[in-house]
């Protein structure tokens, strides 16, 4: 027979335990949460009372880890928490109408475009979301340009003295294939975007600061582009490790290649965006990428 709990899972616990995940630290989370540090510790030590299990311990030098049963947990409670907050904000955010118009790079769209819109049509139904998919360089353009109000983009592109929203920062990495090892060639060979791509102005100078020799053999405006020659051997790209389809490797720092820089994605709205649903959708947009596990991973 399974034992049901009555009382459920308190959000406001979860809530504390995932800040806590994240930040590694009862301090910080108690900031984010606005309460007490010793407040957060009662919090923690009632959900594991209710759960009768362990999900944090200290480690060596104080640091936080999560037990097996946290590591569960922490997945699990992002998601409780995301279809909480959406519900709520349902049913207490005054309804909102209008257009908002987004622009975003592929190597976004795929990954995170489907869950945005379908979370964002379910809880703000009378709001149209208008998407542009091109490169980082044209809609940052078209969001100087006024066309859009909000653009996802990689660092690097955003103008001059422009507010941004850092939506996550992390590692680069050369990507190869599981079954082949183009990445040993001499010169490399490389299956990188055109000239304006940031990503691929970091890989060649990386690779001429270590003096390693290559020749640029694919081009492509997406990232499904640059990944099929990969895939069949032919050559290496440069990507976050988190978007690999199947049968793609990341190489470990220092294999082969030299190291690449760590990049972050940006989230820009425009100078004259449209309100309010600008600013909700870049919420909802904010709220994806901190709650994507494997962007939490280096």
């Amino acid at each position: 027979m399974v034992m049901i709990n009555p009382a459920g899972l308190d959000p406001d616990l979860l809530r504390a335990f995932a800040f806590i995940a994240e930040e590694g630290s009862f301090t910080r989370a108690a900031e984010r949460i606005g309460r007490t540090q010793s407040a957060v510790s009662m919090q923690v030590q009632r959900l594991e009372a209710v759960l009768g299990q362990k999900v944090l311990v200290r480690g060596k030098g104080g640091a936080i880890q999560l037990t097996p049963h946290g590591r569960y947990l922490l997945e699990r409670s992002r998601e409780l928490l995301a279809l909480n907050d959406e519900i709520w904000s349902a049913f207490r955010a005054p309804q909102i109408h209008g257009t908002v118009r987004l622009g975003t790079p592929d190597d976004y769209a795929l990954q995170y475009l489907p869950h945005i819109l379908r979370r964002f049509a379910d809880s703000h139904p009378a709001v149209q979301v208008d998407v542009t998919c091109a490169p980082s360089t044209d809609v940052v353009e078209r969001l100087k340009a006024g066309e859009l109000d909000l653009t996802v983009c990689s660092e690097g592109h955003e103008p001059r003295r422009w507010p941004v929203m850092e939506l996550w920062r992390g590692p680069l990495r050369w990507i190869t294939s599981e079954r082949y090892a183009a990445h040993r060639l001499d010169p490399v060979p490389l299956a990188v975007a055109d000239s304006g791509c940031v990503w691929r102005r970091v890989a060649l100078r990386s690779l001429e600061r270590a003096g390693r020799s290559y020749r640029v053999a694919y081009t492509s405006t997406s990232q499904a582009g640059t990944h099929a020659p990969v895939m069949a051997g032919l050559a290496v790209t440069i990507s976050p490790p988190a978007w690999m389809p199947e049968g793609l490797r990341a190489l470990a720092p220092g294999e082969f290649l030299p190291d690449l820089p760590d990049t972050g994605i940006l989230l820009l709205k425009g100078k004259d965006p449209r309100q309010p649903v600008t600013d909700v959708l870049a919420a909802h947009i904010a709220e994806t990428f901190r709650s994507d596990p494997r962007l939490l991973e280096r």
